[in-house]
């Protein structure tokens, strides 16, 4: 059982204080849109790894590299902007603390910002993740390749919105499908005060995480949310 915290867009006073020791966390989970400082001082005063993904607010953090020498990008040396010990699971399958967490930034294009992307450019993104695991998943004792898809936007006409800017992506659901995690974790869609409802691709519960989600995973069995706020 892994003692998961899923946190996006908006900051939450209690978690940016001492107080977020008690809580008793295996991981962190960023879904995007949070100050890079803070997923930092969370991973830091947890003591627990942080796995994230950017959002279409974040910086830009295509092309970097981490070798033995430093960071570069484009072959050159580089200041990696974002958050320090975090890992950028956008485009991957990475093992953390006892889970498989498959990754896919950013949001629907609505304007020239970064980590926005067509629908077009967003289905080639997944079908390279889905591909990646499809290949891992033929490695010897691999029962199930990804236990969490971490995303900021949510899949289209599951939790999103009618705006452009909050349009889900359709190529989502073929990436559940193919994937089969136990939980989809997103952020994006502000709920203003509100719960939003759990929600289901499949047997894949999707759950949009913006402030906080506490949760116990079991790695191939759904979870079991153990507290629920969002907001300040």
């Amino acid at each position: 059982m892994v003692n998961v915290l899923a946190v996006s867009d908006e900051t939450v006073e209690f978690l940016w204080s001492s107080r977020v020791r008690d809580l008793g966390v295996d991981l962190v989970l960023g879904a995007g849109d949070l100050p890079f400082p803070y997923l930092e001082y969370l991973s830091d005063q947890l003591n627990a790894p942080c796995v994230f993904v950017p959002g279409n607010h974040d910086a830009d953090l295509s092309g970097y590299s981490e070798s033995a020498s430093g960071w570069t990008r484009a072959g050159m040396p580089a200041q990696w902007p974002g958050p320090t010990g975090a890992v950028n699971a956008d485009g991957r399958i990475v093992s953390v603390a006892g889970l498989r967490i498959a990754g896919l930034g950013g949001s629907i294009r609505y304007n020239s910002g970064s980590n926005q992307f067509s629908e077009r450019q967003q289905r080639r993104r997944a079908r390279s993740l889905a591909w990646g695991n499809a290949w891992q998943s033929q490695l010897p004792g691999r029962t199930r390749a990804v236990d969490v898809l971490l995303t900021h936007s949510p899949a289209r006409g599951v939790g999103d919105a009618e705006d452009q800017p909050h349009r889900g992506f359709e190529c989502f659901h073929t990436l559940v499908d193919s994937l089969d995690p136990a939980v989809m974790i997103h952020g994006h869609i502000h709920p203003h005060g509100r719960t939003p409802p759990d929600l289901e691709i499949g047997r894949t519960l999707v759950l949009n995480t913006v402030g906080y989600t506490l949760m116990d995973i079991s790695p191939g069995i759904p979870p079991t949310i153990m507290r629920r706020r969002h907001g300040s």
